[in-house]
């Protein structure tokens, strides 16, 4: 069976020096393997052959017995390494939290442990008799949260 650590750095090293970056490697049964990739920009099939044969070239595949896969994270897929927030900064996102909360909001900023959303709030004003939208900042540590999506609109 193919070591995941070793799988993960031959994928770093074949994505050293461009601008993807990898999200997730999983290995199922059957040595059945995904490499879920994502970049600041686009993603070519040109790039996902490329890691395709540096995986080949490093595992024999007739010794190890494997299928790979090698594609681009789903756009409505959860965010899940600090790279996919900082890409999707301005974006309109929703967070479930751990203790089962949903925030809809703009995504605003991400930090090495954090994150912030904008969240429009209604909210007493003082001087106004109606409650006003008001953006309401909203920080997390990503620890705290069960996934962040992306909302797509059309």
């Amino acid at each position: 069976m193919i070591d995941k650590k070793e799988l993960t750095q031959v994928v770093n090293d074949a994505l050293e020096g461009t601008d993807l970056f990898l999200v997730e490697v999983t290995i199922g049964a059957g040595n059945v393997i995904d490499v879920a990739i994502d970049s600041m920009g686009d993603i070519s099939i040109d790039d996902c052959v490329r890691i395709d044969r540096a995986v080949h070239e490093a595992f024999d595949q007739d010794a190890e017995d494997y299928e790979l896969t090698v594609g681009s994270y789903g756009i409505s897929s959860p965010l899940i390494v600090r790279k996919q927030y900082d890409k999707n900064l301005g974006q309109e996102v929703e967070v479930l939290t751990s203790d089962g909360r949903k925030l809809k909001g703009t995504l605003s900023e991400a930090g090495d442990e954090t994150f912030t959303i904008i969240t429009p709030t209604k909210m007493k004003v003082e001087g106004k008799k109606r409650p006003e939208l008001v953006d309401v900042a909203t920080t997390m540590r990503y620890d705290e949260v069960k996934q962040t999506k992306c909302i797509i609109k059309f």
